[in-house]
């Protein structure tokens, strides 16, 4: 039922603005529709379902549209922004509480954090030239001879069976074009980064479980704000990291925002949310560590 509520949320709020910019341009009523011909009553089409709308716009302001479609740019997106950052808790709050109006929608609002952070990442690896270089299992070098030859046997073991013959020949493909394996993951990426929200709204479950009042719901909504405020700081260290050597230190900032936000949005104890923020910590860092696991394997799998 949570999921349900977050989808009919972002549904209405996207079928609003879609209604707010197909009124804004379309075209006079009892035009022909350019695709069939048919008198337009309306910002759609009835005939053929095509929207009425003018496309003679220059491309500034064709881009001003595609910012304003992307983040819905009519004060709300600067209104929740200081919010976040400043007040992460009361934001929370008051969505819950149901002052939503002023705000922007918590799962566009990560969205829109998570094409920033993948945008500030590519662009700190591309400008620092990282370059990625991958051995040949046989020329690792390894001190004990008796162990460098245990190791190639036993590489030379796992090619006899199918699984293990699957994995050398990818790690082989690796090894000759590293890239490719990076472009895959990238390719990923994404789709991984969305399951961090179910991951944490289910650690939160658990953590909450003896707290009345709480729902799955309020969960969701807690990690897409967290998790945007946590995509911002990684985005500015990516970022900081262009300019000065020290910016990794703004991360220290993640854990003082993090016990502010669940102490105020919850309504919990200074102790309580201390160790309620260690157990998410252990809890976080061992599904991150199976999702990056399981991200390399799912890139592997791509490759041919």
């Amino acid at each position: 039922m949570a999921s349900d509520d977050i989808l009919e949320a972002v549904a209405e709020d996207t079928l609003a603005s879609e209604l707010a910019r197909a009124s804004k341009h379309s075209l006079p009523i009892g035009a022909p529709c350019p695709n069939c011909r048919t008198a337009i009553a309306g910002p759609w089409c009835y005939a053929c379902g095509q929207r009425a709308e003018r496309y003679d716009r220059s491309i500034w302001r064709l881009t001003e549209e595609a910012l304003e479609g992307l983040t819905h740019l009519d004060g709300r997106f600067w209104r929740t922004l200081p919010q976040l950052i400043l007040k992460p808790g009361k934001l929370t709050r008051d969505y819950l509480d149901g002052h939503r109006a002023a705000e922007i929608p918590p799962f566009r609002l990560f969205l829109v954090v998570l094409l920033i952070v993948f945008f500030a990442g590519s662009w700190n690896l591309r400008t620092q030239h990282l370059n990625f270089k991958v051995a040949p299992a046989g020329s690792l070098v390894i001190a004990d001879p008796k162990d460098a030859a245990d190791f190639k046997q036993a590489f030379a073991a796992m090619r006899t069976k199918p699984e293990g013959r699957w994995f050398a020949d990818r790690v082989e493909i690796v090894r000759k074009d590293p890239e490719v394996l990076i472009r895959a993951m990238e390719g990923w990426s994404h789709q991984f980064a969305i399951l961090m929200l179910p991951i944490a709204a289910a650690l939160l479950s658990v953590l909450f479980v003896f707290k009345k009042g709480v729902y799955v719901f309020d969960h969701l909504i807690f990690s897409m704000h967290s998790l945007a405020f946590q995509g911002l700081l990684l985005s500015a260290v990516f970022l900081g990291g262009l300019v000065v050597d020290w910016a990794v230190w703004f991360l220290l900032i993640s854990p003082v925002h993090l016990f502010v936000h669940m102490r105020t949005a919850y309504g919990i104890s200074t102790l309580g949310t201390l160790i309620r923020m260690f157990l998410l910590f252990l809890g976080s860092t061992w599904a991150f560590s199976l999702m990056m696991v399981a991200l390399v394997f799912v890139g592997l799998a791509t490759l041919h």
